[in-house]
């Protein structure tokens, strides 16, 4: 009865005391949790394979072609219509058999289409290094991929792919699966399914005949073609197929002893000698396929049937392709093959090139060089596949535009190539060229580049910084060997790049400084899904446009004035850059590099040998290469010149100047130059170089009879640091320099009695000969030593005292005649006569004591003066005549109608009124 008794309380205590523990509770929304997962889990799968495609038979046994496009739209091949040979599954040997199932699917026979153990193998792989990280596909679950399904890695497709596996092994056999797996994979060098592949790789038509080495290999090929290739890459296909032996072993097909048997197999033995060929477009093609992978999570153009939609001008393909054969009618001078040190008995190797063909605006590859001769099936591709070092087609990418950019530095900004540039911590050097020993002292950054000068380029690189100049350059996607950039990657000589990288960042040079990655791919369809993937790569700001301007603008000199004059094409604006490399112990550089543009295409190539200790015996073929590609690219095509952004404002300046100064008034037109300047960076300070100092005062000159002298002296009351030139003509003869003095008088002797001298003296700097005065003068009479009383006491008829002129000569200049005289006498004008082969063309009276004939024609001239006196009894007097004979040879100056001689002038500039033509 207590027990019945307990109060309220009491009870509700008792109850709470058996409540469950907090553990359980948490097991118990554990569970909800995963139920309710679970179900989400299995209602999403459930979409999943609702969603899923049909099983269609007709896609089963051969796979889809593939579409590509041109950049118009147009069909231009069909990858699937040819290279395929379709067998069934009683042609298969047992041999190839074995190698594919212990390749790729060792309990294919005992699973149901998909393989539970692979499957959690992978799921781990999965969760610790990623999604994607490792397959589980079985052989069935590839056909189905392959026959129905993008190869992208969803979870929802992977789904899909296991539940249609399931399907299949409903609808077909393993033996008709097999058969259709074999038919369907690719096998590299285009072709696809194992019957072409042992065409191709062995000249076998009877899979009967294959031996084990060479099924292995074929087992092996699949997982990576190109990469495998045993033409290109025969020890990285032995190592593979040495793994396909051993996982023969592992599953029991064959014995340790038949593996190590054929493990001594030599791979280029088993190979067709006849199955090089090149194909048309096959350089392009390789790079659209390689980029639809990459991009695309594994889709191959080759099996999965897509409407591939490509940037390729087929025109430009076919004559780059031109260019590298040896078709007749070819313009390059390609050199005749050379000894391989490596193999001196064996057969000489050639000259091999690559070339890339950008448009300049979007970046889309036109047309790609594979290699000389073409392209061999999946072989290797020097355009896209070599990594070359580039020489100094970097110093626009790794110098001069990172200082642009960051520095601001003009095209005329000043560098010392003062010689050879000591390697911090070596014994090494770099010199500006190597073995010539000449070095050009203070040079603008423009001549720096037009010339490739090495030393100011790693100053440059050096101030620059070298984080710096890998961000730069990064930007531009040029990147660097074990991610550090060296010192003599300033002038390209560490890590290595190819032509289409290098084209990709020569072309934000010539785009505004816009850089995108060269594609060859627009969009990929699949046609039976209707789904479209844009694979353009999305443009982005690499640069300034006053830097990529200012870079162009100094590409187009080296062409124009620098090491790519060959590269030039006339009448169209490009720009470019040279390179070449050495390599110690090598005659010749190894590798030899052109990249340039114009407003329309981008191009770059690089030409050496497989083996880089040949050295190159013509480093100018890259240039022809780029005038013959770059010529016939812009025909009928119009070709603007770069635009010059408003960052960028053209100043001339004082060369030489040190920093850049404007030019004062008295700087020479020779040496002023017109560079280009970041705006709001461009010089404010004047030279005073070339500044006119003031000019001396009161200049007098007077004859001592004593001395027998003329005395002349001046004042200069400037603090300026001069001395001063004396300089004197005689009765109108041309100004002869008599001294320089610091002092400020001069006492000139032997002097001419009767002569009338003209001293003139100019102040000119001691600091620097540029700066000078202009010009002060004056007069002086020197007497006859015996002067008679009455001057003017002539004869009855004033004859007799006019003489001739003296020292009359005529000198050629082209076709220029210069007559000069001299006379002593009472005043007089001076009558002058050409005659031209007999014939008079010209007469005229002058004051001077010369004239120029000029424009003369060819031809035996006869100039003959005759003084006339002016003064008192002598006016119109006659003296005696004086001739002088000169000869014009022929010249290009001869006037068009034929007719006349030239017109003579005086000395002083001007024809007398009396001049009779």
């Amino acid at each position: 009865m207590a027990e019945k008794g307990q109060s309220r309380t009491a009870r509700r205590k008792q109850k709470q005391s058996k409540k469950k523990p907090l553990w359980k509770k948490i097991l118990l929304i554990t569970g909800i949790a995963m139920l309710a997962i679970g179900v989400g889990v299995g209602a999403l799968f459930t979409y999943y394979i609702a969603t899923a495609p049909e099983i269609d038979a007709s896609k089963l046994s051969v796979p889809f072609s593939s579409k590509i496009y041109d950049k118009d739209g147009n069909l231009f091949a069909d990858l699937g219509a040819e290279q395929r040979t379709k067998i069934d599954y009683n042609e298969i040997p047992d041999v190839l058999e074995d190698a594919v199932l212990a390749t790729e699917d060792s309990r294919y026979y005992d699973h149901p289409g998909i393989d539970i153990w692979r499957i959690g193998g992978a799921v781990i792989a999965n969760i610790t290094d990623g999604f994607g990280s490792e397959g589980a596909s079985t052989i069935t679950q590839q056909v189905v991929e392959k026959s129905f399904l993008s190869p992208e890695k969803k979870i929802s497709l992977k789904v899909q792919e296991m539940w249609l596996a399931l399907q299949l092994e409903q609808d077909y056999s393993k033996q008709q699966i097999l058969e259709m797996y074999l038919n369907k994979i690719y096998y590299g060098n285009g072709a696809y399914g194992v019957a072409k592949a042992a065409e191709v790789y062995f000249g076998k038509t009877d899979l009967s005949k294959l031996t084990l080495p060479e099924a292995a290999i074929l087992a092996g090929l699949p997982q990576r073609p190109s990469a495998y290739n045993p033409f290109k890459n025969p020890e990285l296909m032995k190592e593979r197929m040495n793994t396909v032996l051993s996982l023969m072993v592992q599953h029991g097909k064959i014995s340790q002893k038949e593996a190590d048997k054929a493990s001594k197999t030599d791979i280029p033995s088993l190979l067709n000698k006849d199955s090089s060929d090149s194909s048309p477009y096959e350089a392009f093609l390789q790079k659209v396929r390689k980029e639809v992978k990459q991009k695309m999570d594994g889709a191959d153009i080759y099996t999965d049937g897509l409407k591939v939609y490509t940037t390729i001008d087929t025109d430009a393909q076919e004559y780059v392709e031109f260019l590298l054969s040896d078709k007749e009618g070819n313009p390059i001078n390609y050199p005749e093959p050379v000894t391989n040190p490596d193999d001196p008995d064996g057969d000489k190797v050639r000259l091999q090139a690559g070339m890339t063909v950008l448009d300049t605006k979007t970046g889309a590859i036109r047309a790609i060089g594979g290699a000389r001769g073409g392209l061999e099936n999946d072989g290797y591709n020097y355009a896209t596949d070599i990594s070359r070092q580039p020489g100094s087609t970097f110093k626009p990418i790794v110098d001069y535009g990172p200082a642009i950019e960051n520095k601001q530095w003009s095209t005329y900004h000043q560098l010392n190539d003062d010689g050879p540039y000591d390697i911090e911590g070596t014994d090494d050097q770099i010199n500006t060229w190597v073995g010539n020993g000449h070095y050009y002292g203070w040079v603008s950054m423009r001549y720096a580049l037009q010339q490739s000068l090495n030393v100011p380029a790693v100053k440059t690189f050096e101030e620059v910084g070298r984080g710096t100049a890998k961000e730069f350059a990064n930007g531009l996607g040029i990147n660097f060997e074990n991610e550090k950039i060296q010192l003599t990657d300033s002038i390209g000589g560490s890590s290595g790049t190819n032509p289409t990288k290098l084209a990709g960042a020569y072309r934000a040079f010539a785009n505004e400084g816009i850089y995108n990655e060269p594609y060859a791919v627009t969009k990929v369809e699949f046609p039976e899904s209707g789904k479209t993937v844009n694979l353009k790569p999305e443009p982005k700001p690499a640069m300034s446009d006053y830097t990529a301007y200012m870079i162009t603008d100094m590409l187009k000199t080296v062409i124009t004035e620098g090491t790519g004059e060959q590269a030039n094409v006339p009448g169209l604006p490009v720009a470019g850059k040279t390179g070449t490399t050495n390599r110690e112990g090598v005659d010749g550089p190894p590798d030899s590099w052109f990249s340039g543009y114009s407003t329309n295409y981008t191009i770059s190539i690089w030409t050496g040998y497989d083996n880089n200790d040949i050295g190159i015996s013509n480093t100018k073929i890259p240039h022809a290469l780029f005038k013959n590609t770059m010529a016939e690219l812009s025909k009928d095509k119009d070709t603007p010149d770069f635009t010059k952004p408003d960052s960028v404002v053209e100043v001339a300046v004082e060369e030489g100047s040190r920093p850049a100064k404007l030019p004062s008034d008295f700087t020479p037109d020779s040496e002023i130059v017109t560079e280009l300047f970041v705006k709001g960076n461009e010089p404010t300070k004047t030279s005073e170089k070339y500044d006119q100092l003031d000019p001396v005062k009161g200049l007098e000159a007077t004859f001592d009879k004593e001395s027998s002298t003329i005395q002349a002296e001046w004042k200069y009351n400037s603090d300026e640091d001069v001395s001063f030139e004396v300089s004197a003509s005689v009765d109108g003869g041309e100004m002869q320099n008599l001294s320089s003095t610091e002092e400020t008088s001069i006492e000139i002797s032997n002097v001419e009695p009767g002569s009338e001298y003209e001293i003139q003296v100019v102040a000119v700097s001691n600091k620097t000969e540029a700066n000078s005065s202009e010009p002060k003068t004056t007069t002086v009479k020197v007497p006859k030593e015996e002067e008679e009383e009455n001057e003017g006491d002539e004869g009855e008829d004033g004859e007799g005292n006019i003489p001739p002129v003296s020292n009359l000569s005529a000198s050629v200049s082209g076709s220029n005649v210069d007559v000069s005289w001299g006379y002593k006498g009472p005043p007089a004008r001076y009558e002058v006569v050409v005659t031209q082969d007999g014939s008079e063309v010209n007469r005229q009276t002058v004051e001077s004591m010369g004239i120029v004939i000029e424009d003369a024609p060819p031809g035996s001239y006869t100039i003959t003066v005759t003084p006339i006196g002016q003064n008192g009894a002598n006016q119109g007097v006659r003296g005696d005549s004086s001739s002088t004979q000169a000869t014009v040879e022929g010249n290009s100056n001869e006037p068009e109608n034929g007719g006349g001689g030239g017109t003579g002038t005086g000395s002083d500039g001007s024809t007398d009124d009396e001049q009779n033509n």
